[in-house]
């Protein structure tokens, strides 16, 4: 087995036991689109060439290889290196199509998991297209590009802060809550054959209420399809939803997070896929309080904050094993819901968190101008909040930014929009190039009418949607209802940091409430649970996420090391903490 190259960059040491046993020639390779599955399947991970320039155009001499599909900047790429505002980051391999992987007539796509943040693809020369946006899927036909032999060219900018463009936690001079900044191809590439008529998308909603899913396919022209779902097969045509009846159905939960396979064909294009049959919504108890319902009944989610950061590999993980573990470990914890803090995973995270049961909260990537910290930090202690409309003190002053965050919310919506574990949307968190927000909210029911939004994670909340949620660190959470009404949700609290030497990006030491030892590090996070989350249960409080699942380079904060390699709580001890809370929230 031939390991990859481990170059640590500036005090990055720390490596995962996934990173360890690497085989460069097998990275990623499992289908990475599981809710839209063909036979044909050419990945296209591994060695590349790289070169990193001061010029746009395609350059004669390149500087080594990279391992797609990690960062430049990460350890396990075998590079090392930070792309700079300025430069163009290039990529370069041969692009060989197996005989007969074409059908006749057929079309060769090329997919991209996400390139952060501008890529642009050549084939043999020619630009085919681009795409804006750090965390999103996109693809390219190109068919009429190839030839005997081809060479695949991607070129990549990446302004990290220093723009307005989508970018979370990444920034060039990282420290404290900021992280090392990523660019480039940080998700699978592949190559898909498909008839010159095929399936370009697939919507699934389930109507929970009717017994019945409902299934659209997305072609450009009107074409006879067929939806197949436990042995019943309905016809239908593109571009017009199906409704297939679901008498008897098994409903989709964390506890049962029963899956449906579904085939759906369109001539000679056949693609696998899956749904659950859940229902999430925000209504009234028995009590007339407004809580998260999921399934039509009231339900508790207990969550953790998850950043989706790892040592070696910086935003993509180095297997889908280690994608695995950080739901089976929150799992064997208790909690029900990760809130995926302001970053898009790989379509294969949301898979397993569907096969495995467990709850997701999406936030979109902040973007925006500089960070102010008197829009953005300063309210966590003095309550006060701004009307989002004053974009010059959100950073949204750019008209083209808030244009292009709107065209990735889009973007993000429809690309997520199958996966049953995805139960919430949270557009912005903290004020973080918050900019009207309601109008934001509107748009997304719109996209998606059949899950929850947070509307303004943390604070700078404009009295709009059907819920209110908030971020508490340095004082109490002391429970009140919304006057009007809403839902409340502590979407952010504790952050209790325990340094566990050896398992430390480096020197740095961020948290809450600094903590020596594991035993103390248990007890007082039992006691916030038990004194402040606890008893605001039966009051009305419908989740609480705890920040967070593990430790992310200079945060010491999470329930594991930033390796992996040390869970600090004991696993049964949170599992019952847990299961009180459960049992705390009203059952109609």
């Amino acid at each position: 087995m031939k390991k990859a190259d481990l170059r640590p960059q500036g005090d990055q040491k720390l490596t995962t036991p996934w990173g360890e046993a690497l085989d460069e020639r097998r990275v990623l390779m499992e289908y990475p689109r599981p809710q839209m599955r063909r036979d044909s399947y050419l990945n296209l991970n591994g060695r590349w060439e790289y070169a990193v320039t001061e010029e746009d155009g395609i350059p004669e001499n390149w500087d080594g290889s990279i391992l797609v599909p990690f960062s430049p900047e990460s350890a396990l790429s075998g590079v090392g290196r930070t792309l700079l505002a300025g430069q163009t980051l290039w990529y370069r391999r041969e692009l060989t199509v197996p005989e007969g992987f074409i059908p006749p007539g057929g079309r060769l796509l090329l997919h991209f998991g996400a390139v952060d943040q501008e890529a642009s693809v050549y084939v043999n020369g020619t630009l085919l297209g681009r795409h804006m946006g750090g965390y999103n899927a996109f693809s390219l036909d190109v068919t009429d590009a190839l030839g005997a032999k081809n060479t695949l060219v991607v070129g990549v900018h990446d302004d990290t802060d220093g723009s307005f463009h989508s970018r979370g936690k990444q920034r060039t001079r990282r420290g404290g809550i900021w992280y090392t900044p990523q660019s480039g191809i940080w998700q699978t590439i592949w190559a898909e054959a498909v008839p010159r008529r095929h399936i370009e998308s697939l919507r699934i909603v389930p109507l929970f209420d009717q017994a019945a899913v409902q299934v659209t396919v997305g072609c450009r022209e009107p074409l006879h399809c067929e939806a197949s779902v436990d042995g019943r097969t309905v016809p239908f045509t593109s571009g017009e939803p199906a409704i297939i009846p679901m008498p008897d159905f098994r409903a989709w939960s964390p506890e049962d997070p029963y899956l449906y396979d579904l085939v759906v064909t369109l001539g000679d294009d056949r693609v696998e896929s899956y749904f659950g049959m859940r229902k999430t919504e925000v209504r009234m108890d028995r009590d007339g309080v407004k809580r998260l319902f999921l399934n039509g009944m009231p339900y508790f989610q207990s969550g953790l904050l998850d950043q989706g950061y790892w040592p070696d590999g910086l935003y993509t993980a180095p297997s889908d094993e280690a994608l695995i573990h950080d739901i089976r470990t929150a799992k064997a914890m208790g909690f029900n819901m990760l809130r995926k803090h302001i970053k898009v995973e790989p379509m294969r995270w949301y898979y397993h968190c569907d096969r495995l049961g467990m709850l997701v909260w999406q936030d979109m990537p902040c973007g925006g101008s500089k960070y102010r910290f008197s829009t953005v930090t300063l309210p966590l202690v003095t309550g006060i909040h701004r009307r989002d409309n004053h974009y010059r003190a959100f950073g949204r002053a750019s008209a083209q930014g808030r244009a292009e965050y709107m065209d990735e919310l889009e973007e993000m919506v429809a690309q997520l929009f199958n996966a049953p574990s995805v139960v919430l949307w949270v557009p912005f968190n903290e004020g973080w190039g918050q900019f009207d927000s309601t109008r934001v909210m509107e748009r997304l029911r719109a996209l998606d009418p059949t899950r929850p939004v947070d509307p303004a994670s943390g604070w700078h909340d404009q009295g709009a949607g059907e819920m209110r949620s908030w971020h508490v660190y340095f004082k109490p959470f002391r429970f009140r209802r919304d006057r009007r009404g809403r839902a409340v949700a502590l979407s952010e609290f504790g952050g209790y940091n325990l340094r566990v030497e050896g398992h430390c990006f480096g020197g740095g030491d961020y948290g809450y409430r600094r903590l020596r030892e594991a035993g103390r590090l248990w007890q007082d996070f039992a006691r916030l649970y038990e004194r402040q989350v606890l008893p605001a249960i039966p009051r009305g409080l419908c989740a609480a996420v705890y920040t967070q699942l593990s430790d992310v380079e200079d945060e010491l904060n999470g329930l594991m090391t930033y390796d992996r390699r040390v869970v600090k709580l004991d696993a049964e001890d949170v599992r019952e903490l847990n299961r009180r809370l459960y049992e705390a929230s009203p059952r109609t």
